[in-house]
């Protein structure tokens, strides 16, 4: 048998001080990761525009471009990278702030060697573990996108309804479903459509925590609390203060663990580690978790007071293979986002390559359809994504899951097949008027059809409007 090979992770470290950057590369080093090395924030920008990093740790403070600054760059350009903020003692308020707009953490100087090696640990957890879930988000003002979530399933829009109906709030929200089906995006959902969205929205993947450090990540601790704590340190509770706390894998939180956390919730209070002073809080906290916490409950691993407080409002998600109806809307806004990125002109998804997709049984939910996209975009070489260039596992059906129930009628799958096509087709062609005000000769020009294969589309379509008045118009030319 041969050994299974490990990819190292890459760890990007960012300061000023050479031998500080010496120390830090041969501490995470020691971990197995790759460690490159950059001496300001523009430096390290230049770096990550060429390279792939799982990682960042920077100081606060440097010359040129900061670490807020370089936060700030690196959370627009690459979403979900988590950035690690080293600062001084005098400096502690700027990383907090950091935190609440989506640091993942923040050391201080000097560090302790095993925090700083628990800390990245616990950081490239959670990037593994986040991308194992959908964070795909949709275009907000398409027809088919609410909250930045896309579909007009039935399963879906009983998820908008319920969203309408709790996100401005205080209530408390339990979000359940399969991984890769997109339970952050539901959270962030609530949180940006509450009169809390100016506030943090404060992540925690439960999961990557270890067990032992789980007291001390949820609500912070004083200075020689333990081995380590060379400085008080808020919670996660404490910088989500106002905002929205998500607890990502609420399974994962120890029993003894739960007795805590039902209080906070129940009473808004707690102490930190090591502390004897009660703090008040205001949080607005939603959970999410994909094992059946019933379950949990029956072997003795889930408090079932606890289950009870946090089923407050209970947010089912379906899995991809229960909402096949979305497929094509996804499978359109993936087109957008990876042409747009790989520099490609993808139009459409021919009938036979939309069938596999719709008819694929999904194991890894939008995640892997997006993955899936992505290689397809990548492989096309024409304007259209054929057959050919999808994954070996979709173009064979490999999936360890059921397949998704087909329309008993007597035109079967086939006529869902075709419904999705025409339905894909007339979004690309509706987006591409839209874009060329409507000028039908534009429009084909950008989808890289003739003017009278678009007008002929379009008929079939029912989008031929009159000249006069309607919205698609010509302008005299002729096709080449």
């Amino acid at each position: 048998m041969q050994p299974t090979i490990v990819e190292k992770k890459q760890v990007l470290v960012v300061d000023d001080e050479p031998n500080l950057r010496r120390v830090l590369a041969a501490l995470i080093e020691r971990d197995g990761h790759e460690v490159h090395a950059a001496e300001h924030g523009e430096a390290a920008l230049e770096f990550l525009r060429e390279h792939h990093v799982d990682l960042v740790v920077t100081d606060l403070r440097m010359p040129r471009v900061d670490g807020m600054e370089l936060f700030s760059q690196v959370s627009r350009s690459s979403p979900g990278l988590p950035v690690i903020i080293l600062t001084a003692h005098g400096t502690v308020d700027g990383a907090v702030e950091a935190l609440k707009k989506g640091a993942f953490d923040y050391l201080t100087k000097p560090f302790d060697q095993a925090e700083i090696r628990n800390v990245v640990k616990k950081a490239l957890r959670t990037r593994e573990l986040d991308q194992a879930d959908a964070t795909f988000e949709g275009d907000k003002s398409g027809p088919f996108a609410r909250h930045g979530i896309i579909g007009d399933s039935d399963r879906i829009l009983a998820v908008y309804a319920i969203l309408d109906k709790v996100a401005d709030t205080p209530t408390t929200v339990l979000v359940t479903g399969e991984s890769g089906t997109g339970k952050e995006l539901v959270a962030r959902a609530l949180h940006e459509n509450s009169s809390r969205r100016d506030k943090p929205f404060i992540k925690v993947n439960c999961a990557a925590i270890p067990k032992d450090l789980m007291e001390s990540e949820l609500f912070g601790y004083e200075r020689g609390a333990f081995t380590g704590a060379v400085t008080s340190k808020p919670g996660r509770f404490e910088l989500a203060a106002g905002g929205t706390l998500f607890l990502d894998e609420i399974g994962e939180i120890p029993v003894e663990m739960q007795v805590k956390l039902l209080r906070v919730l129940q009473e808004g209070e707690f102490e930190r580690v090591g502390g004897v002073k009660t703090l008040k809080v205001d949080v607005r906290l939603v959970a999410a978790t994909n094992r059946e916490l019933r379950r949990e409950i029956e072997r003795g691993a889930f408090r079932d007071d606890l289950y009870y407080r946090l089923n407050v409002v209970p947010i089912v998600l379906p899995a991809l293979r229960e909402r096949a109806h979305d497929i094509p809307l996804l499978v359109d806004a993936f087109l957008g986002k990876f042409n747009a990125r790989l520099k490609k002109h993808v139009t459409s998804v021919d009938a036979e390559a939309m069938q596999r997709l719709i008819s694929y049984a999904w194991p890894g939910n939008i995640r892997e359809l997006e993955n899936v996209m992505e290689r397809a975009v990548l492989f096309s070489d024409g304007a259209r994504i054929t057959e050919r260039d999808l994954s070996p596992d979709v173009r064979g059906g490999a999936s360890t899951r059921p397949p998704p129930m087909v329309d008993p009628s007597s035109d079967g799958l086939k006529e869902q097949v075709k419904a999705a096509t025409s339905r894909l087709e007339r979004q690309i062609i509706e987006r591409a008027l839209d874009q060329t005000s409507g000028n039908v000769t534009h429009a084909a020009r950008l989808l890289k059809i003739s003017r009278k294969g678009l007008q002929l589309k379009m008929k079939e379509l029912g989008l031929r409007e009159p000249t006069s008045g309607g919205r698609a118009h010509d302008d005299g030319e002729e096709d080449a």
